[in-house]
This record gives structure tokens, C-alpha cells and sequence, in this order.
């Protein structure tokens, strides 16, 4: 069973209740973040300043250059100086926002599971992944640790732990936000990302990170659900995402359903990731510090060729221009499954266990990692629960430059649901005893 008990969006709080939820992040941010495993670095706490977003607790994921301490990349020791900061990062702190600090990811960013050094914990379930690489940041989100965490998306690193751990997660489109100040994985697909409980408050946040004023439509959207991705999920997910399909028909959008999938999309992805990973981080493929699989994973782009990557990266814009054509044609955004499978367990995806299925390993990213390749925005956002009690997520792909658009309908869905505000099972009762 869920949980019913609601955490606050910051939209809703007065100045008075921001204040008092800045200490209570704090508090829960040292104590139950880093129980989670969830937590890097703790940064000292400073007064509020003020701005749109005064008072904001947020974290970093630690590959952002945060000029207070010197980023991991989930490796077991610094790789990278403390400044200078992250654009990123000067934007929230010139906003007001406070910065309680880093938090945990997996090493170079490279695995979709979310498992590794730090062995962060799933705060719905604990035998379950929490998903990756922006691990912590979904965590301290679900959690109540923060109102709002920095990731990196480059196959799907945001929207496969907001899946698992229940909370909305927004990928702007390729280029849209500079990621100076962070490390890479994969140039050509890296993207800025960014979790809070709801859209409404992402919505807050995009301004500020754009630059843009917040735009609201006063058109109806018009939606495509990929019929293929849907038969080719887990009948209960898919039917948990239909049914917040329908939420969003019986507001008043116009929701119809289209065959295929970008298969040859999705292909030259994982072709892009390989090869570009292995040239960022190919000093690390003999280096015994690195976790094993991870070097086996770097080691695999070697037999990538420069001309094969170059023709993978040639075809994408005629590839994307397909995609807008065949699918979206006249509609403003696509509806697909986050995942298409439930969160799987952590002895599932852990190489190391003897009940590791690669199969599994392989779904996490089927539906996100081709949106990368593309360049398209998306956002993930919570659409119900499984039978075991455990989110998941509905994703929306947008036309370049629809961030704003696809905050409008994720916002449209929340006004009339409840499970982006549900406070996570694995610790509801220690959430329950804090002041």
C-alpha cells in the first residue's frame, strides 16, 4: 500500500512555512539523506538571500562544480576542483536558493540502475534500485530531503530514478542548458536535468535556469501515445500509464494513438553512448580503481570506429525531423511508459548476483535513451503505483524548445492526482516522528 501522507509543493507555502521547511530539509538532509546513502558532501548552512527562489533547499548531483567542494563523479576519491561553479549553480544561488549540498552518483555517471560504491537505497523499498545516474538527487527529492536536486541526463539519468522513486523529473532539450561546470559522459548526448516533487515547481525553477519567462498555452494540447511502446510493456504498467492517459483526456486533451518506434533512433544511441563515453574516460578503462564492470562497459567502445560514430552523429537530424513527422505530425508531445518494466530489485541488476538479468539491466533505458540522441525534451512525472507499492513513471517528449509546454500538461495531471505528493513507504514512519 501507498502511502497518503503529503509532502508540500514549495508553490504552496507562505514565506513564514518556506523558512520552517528550509530546517526541516536541513535536518532530514544530514539524517535520513544520508541513512539513504544519498548524501556526498553537507555544506554549512547559510542565511536566505533573497530572490524568486530564496530559500529553496536544493542539492547538486556531485559532477557539478558547486565552489564549496570538489565533485566525485562517484568515484572513491575527488576528480574534479570545487570551482569554478557550475552556471548551473550560480543561477539557484543568484535566484536565493540554498544549497544544502551534493549529492551521491554513480561512477561516471554511467549506469542506469542507480546500484554502486555507495550503495544508495530506494526509499520506497530498499531491495529495489533507486535508479540512475542521478541517483541521490531522486532520492533526497523523495524524501523530503529537498524541494528541489541538479542531475545530468544522458540516456535517460533523470528519468529513470524519478521513475523509481517517484517524483518528476524534467530533460530539457539538447543545448538548451549549458553544462559547464559538470563532468561528461557522452558529449552529444549529455543534458542538464532537474527533479522536484511537481511541476509546479519546476515550473518555478525553469525561468530561472532558462532565462525565460514562463509561458502558459491557452490552446489545449494535442498528445500521440506510442501504442508500440505500450504493447511492449509490462501489462501492468501499461495499464497504470493508460489510465493517466485518461486523467489527461478527461481534462480536455485531444489523445490519440500511434504505431511504431524509433528503432534505428534508438540503435545509433547506443552507438553514440559507447564510443563517446570511451574517448571522454578511456584512461579509466585500465585503471583498478574503477569498478570493474564499469571498465568492461568503457572497454566495449573501443571497437567503435571514428567513421561509425561520425556516421551515427550524421544521421540525427534526419532522424529527429522522422520522428516529428511520423509520430508527432500534428500533435505537441508523445506519451510513453518511463520504464517499461517495474523497478526491478537490486540482485537483478547487480552483475555480482547470481539473479542478474542483462535483459532487465537493458529495459531500464529502453524508452529515455533515444530521446537524447534526438535532442527532444522530456519529462517524467509519476502516473500510480504498482501492485508491490511502487511508482511509476509516464514520459512526455516534446518538439524543441516545449520545456514550458510539457510543465503546463505534467501540472494538468498532478491538479487532478495525488502521486507525486505521497510520502515514500521505506520511511514514512521516520518522516512521521520528525517536527
Amino acid at each position: 500500500m501507498t502511502s497518503v501522507s503529503r509532502f508540500p509543493d514549495w508553490c504552496s507555502l507562505s514565506a513564514s512555512e518556506r523558512l520552517t521547511a528550509l530546517e526541516q530539509c536541513r535536518r532530514r538532509f544530514s539524517g535520513i539523506g544520508r541513512r539513504l546513502n544519498a548524501v556526498e558532501h553537507i555544506h554549512p548552512a547559510e542565511a536566505p538571500r533573497q530572490g524568486p527562489l530564496s530559500g529553496l533547499p536544493y542539492v547538486a548531483k556531485d559532477m557539478f562544480a558547486t565552489g564549496r567542494s570538489r565533485p566525485s563523479w562517484g568515484c572513491m576519491t575527488p576528480q574534479a576542483p570545487a570551482s569554478p561553479r557550475a552556471s548551473v549553480v550560480d543561477r539557484f544561488d543568484e535566484a536565493g536558493a540554498s544549497l544544502l549540498g551534493t549529492a551521491t552518483m554513480t561512477e561516471l555517471a554511467y549506469e542506469a540502475s542507480g546500484i554502486g560504491r555507495r550503495g544508495a537505497l530506494n526509499p520506497w523499498r530498499f531491495d529495489a534500485i533507486p535508479g540512475g545516474s542521478s541517483t541521490g538527487s531522486a532520492i533526497l527529492v523523495a524524501s523530503g530531503c529537498c524541494f528541489a536536486a541538479l542531475g545530468s541526463d544522458t540516456a535517460g539519468s533523470v528519468r529513470i530514478p524519478a521513475h523509481c522513486c517517484g517524483v518528476t523529473a524534467l530533460k530539457p532539450g539538447y543545448g538548451r542548458i549549458s553544462l559547464d561546470g559538470a563532468m561528461s559522459l557522452a558529449p552529444s548526448l549529455d543534458t542538464f536535468g532537474m527533479f522536484a516533487r511537481s511541476a509546479a515547481d519546476l515550473a518555478l525553477l525553469w525561468p530561472v535556469v532558462s532565462g525565460e519567462p514562463s509561458t502558459v498555452s491557452k490552446d489545449l494540447p494535442r498528445a500521440v501515445v506510442l501504442q508500440d511502446a505500450l504493447d511492449s510493456s509490462d501489462a501492468e504498467i501499461a495499464a497504470i500509464v493508460r489510465s493517466a492517459i485518461g486523467v489527461l483526456a478527461e481534462s480536455g486533451m485531444m489523445v490519440e494513438e500511434r504505431s511504431g518506434f524509433p528503432e534505428e533512433a534508438d540503435r545509433q544511441t547506443l552507438a553514440v553512448l559507447q564510443a563517446e563515453a570511451t574517448r571522454e574516460h578511456r584512461a579509466r578503462i585500465d585503471d583498478p580503481a574503477v569498478d570493474a564492470t564499469l571498465r568492461k562497459r568503457l572497454n566495449k567502445g573501443l571497437s567503435i570506429s571514428d567513421t561509425e560514430l561520425g556516421s551515427a552523429l550524421a544521421a540525427r537530424e534526419k532522424l529527429r525531423d522522422q520522428f516529428i513527422l511520423s509520430f508527432l505530425d500534428e500533435a505537441d508531445v508523445a506519451i510513453l511508459p518511463a520504464m517499461p518494466i517495474a523497478t526491478p530489485r537490486v540482485t537483478e541488476v547487480d552483475p555480482a548476483s547470481a539473479n542478474f538479468n542483462p535483459r532487465v539491466l537493458y529495459a531500464l533505458s529502453r524508452f529515455t535513451r533515444f530521446v537524447n540522441y534526438l535532442g527532444l525534451p522530456a519529462l517524467a512525472a509519476p502516473a500510480g503505483f504498482d501492485s508491490g507499492g511502487m511508482p511509476v513513471g509516464l514520459q512526455l517528449i516534446g518538439r524543441p524548445g516545449s520545456e514550458a509546454l510539457l510543465l503546463q500538461i505534467a501540472i494538468r495531471l498532478q491538479d487532478r492526482t495525488d502521486w507525486h505528493g505521497r510520502v515514500p513507504t521505506g520511511i514514512a514512519s521516520e518522516i512521521a516522528d520528525q517536527p
